[in-house]
């Protein structure tokens, strides 16, 4: 019995060690790539925004919810009044771009990728820690170099090429638009979110942008309340990347709303067209809300 207890105590001392042990790697890993620093960055511990937690939502009821339309929007990183969510392109600290949240949540395992993003956006298909990091750093083999031990002949130098977030400049957001018949309001839930890497040619110029991948939104909530947005009136007062998707405080076009041939708006309308379609989109909407009341 002794000897049972002993054998048993010493396996649970050795995953407690192994636990500890990959929690420090994580942290140098993390410091590394974000920038970390021992010091704080004022005179004062920031302690809010990195022990805040998002804001709850109410519960609902299939019985209240009288009216739904799923949406798919853009989010324009280029638009100035998506910035906070772009910059910096380089991490400081203690801000971070989302896209750099993003990528520290995939490498911590705090969050989860979900593949093919074109085709699928229903989280069914999860992605390997090798598939990301592939994501992330890749090499191109077809640049050709002097060899240093025979000049006349070429050899391969394999680039390295690393994910960055000046690289993304778009993020797909998948919402669903109801109304609460319980609560009497028009209420709106973010289903998932997919940034998309800029699409260049040879002379630089863009040719399209490149879905990465889909994630959950609500179960990437706790790490995005976690990480502030820069303030342009008071450094004192930051918001976090939870509030601003929970208040709204992004500018977005709709590319997509649910319909019988599960079409996008660019597939029927080109050109001026989709933009005066994703309006009427917006529009109906609102007058569904407003058509809700009675006067």
């Amino acid at each position: 019995m002794y000897r049972q207890l002993s054998n048993h105590q010493s396996r649970k001392t050795y995953r407690v060690f192994v636990i500890l042990c990959f929690g420090l790697i994580m942290n140098l890993v993390s410091r590394q790539l974000f920038g970390q620093s021992d010091f704080g960055e004022t005179f004062y511990v920031k302690e809010n925004t990195r022990t805040r937690k998002p804001i709850r939502y109410v519960h609902e009821r299939e019985a209240d919810i009288m009216w739904s339309k799923r949406v798919w929007r853009t989010i324009d990183l280029r638009e100035k009044f998506n910035h906070p969510l772009y910059f910096p392109e380089t991490p400081t600290n203690p801000r971070l771009s989302l896209f750099d949240v993003i990528k520290k949540g995939l490498i911590e395992g705090s969050i989860y990728a979900y593949d093919n993003p074109v085709f699928d956006d229903e989280f069914k298909v999860r992605m390997t820690t090798a598939q990301v990091a592939q994501l992330f750093t890749w090499y191109d083999s077809t640049n050709l170099v002097a060899d240093p031990y025979n000049p006349d002949n070429m050899i391969q130098a394999p680039i390295q090429y690393n994910l960055t977030a000046n690289m993304i400049k778009q993020y797909w957001v998948k919402e669903d638009w109801f109304w609460d018949r319980q609560r009497s309001v028009m209420d709106v839930r973010i289903i998932g979110i997919c940034p998309l890497q800029e699409k260049t040619d040879a002379a630089g110029e863009v040719i399209g942008y490149k879905p990465l991948f889909w994630l959950y939104f609500p179960a990437c909530r706790d790490l995005f309340a976690r990480h502030e947005v820069f303030n342009t009136k008071n450094d004192a007062q930051r918001l976090s990347f939870d509030d601003v998707f929970h208040k709204r405080m992004f500018g977005s076009y709709v590319r997509k709303e649910s319909n019988v041939y599960d079409r996008t708006i660019e597939s029927y309308a080109p050109g001026l067209d989709a933009l005066l379609e994703a309006d009427r989109v917006k529009e109906d909407i609102f007058k569904t809300e407003h058509d809700m009341w009675h006067f």
